[in-house]
């Protein structure tokens, strides 16, 4: 039997990189997935996922819809729940980084990467943990980041969010986990995404390969099996921890 057979996952921002890494994973694992992108130009992006992730046997549908807003959410959820029938699993997974030093940082910037990063956390969390409380059972995931335990200059807003999600995460572990719901944190190192492709190349990469113990960016893959765990049943006596998915780097 499949790790996730039969139950069904809501991933936000996952028309590309660790998203989309987590969302084929899951549905290796025979988990149906409801997942959101929010601009125009990953459309295209969102229909080969959706392609790729029917083609493993389970069922899959994309929705175009901001996370960051949260009568958007609601309407999501609710139209999820419509499709589905059951939301299993939760995955806070969109997020954007707009760095820059504090002192040229714009209100604009500030609250563009909390709305996308913080906020909807709240938005998506505050909605899914009604049909769970209603079924006693679920797991919610919240992408946290190592800058979000480490800080980092030139990403105050970031590492603020990211921050953020991690006492969110422990909060809610502790108002739902009488109901047999879960919540976690994951907090990626270095990850090989179209986000940090500038830190990929030249000296740079090694660089910052040297910071890490063992000398290499994660993969998208290596951050799905993080969630894979915690999603499924192998997880199921861990809450309010984050798995920080680094390499070693906060070592």
């Amino acid at each position: 039997m499949k790790l996730l057979e039969n139950k069904t996952a809501i991933i936000t921002g996952a028309a590309r990189g660790i998203g989309e890494a987590i969302a084929l994973k899951f549905a290796e694992n025979g988990c149906n997935i409801a997942f959101t992108y929010v601009s125009d130009s990953s459309i295209e992006k969102a229909n080969a996922l959706q392609q790729k992730l029917t083609a493993l046997g389970i069922k899959a549908k994309g929705y175009k819809t901001n996370a960051g807003d949260y009568a958007a959410a609601e309407t999501f959820v609710a139209d999820v729940l419509k499709e589905f029938g059951q939301i299993d699993i939760c995955v806070n997974n969109a997020g954007i980084s707009k760095d820059n030093l504090l002192m040229r940082m714009t209100p604009e910037q500030w609250d563009d990467v909390m709305t996308v990063n913080l906020k909807s956390v709240f938005n998506i969390t505050k909605q899914v943990i009604r049909p769970m409380m209603k079924a006693r059972s679920g797991s919610i995931i919240n992408m946290s980041s190592i800058i979000g335990e480490t800080g980092n200059a030139g990403q105050s807003s970031y590492a603020a969010s990211k921050a953020g999600i991690i006492g969110f995460t422990k909060s809610i572990a502790k108002e739902i986990g009488s109901r047999n719901i879960r919540c976690n944190a994951i907090a990626p190192g270095f990850v090989e995404t179209d986000m940090t492709n500038y830190l990929q190349e030249g000296d740079a990469a090694e660089k910052y390969k040297a910071s890490i113990p063992l000398g290499k960016f994660a993969t998208g893959g290596d951050i799905a099996n993080a969630a894979l765990f915690l999603a499924s049943d192998m997880g199921s006596y861990i809450t309010g921890q984050t798995i920080s998915v680094c390499g070693g780097l906060n070592i």
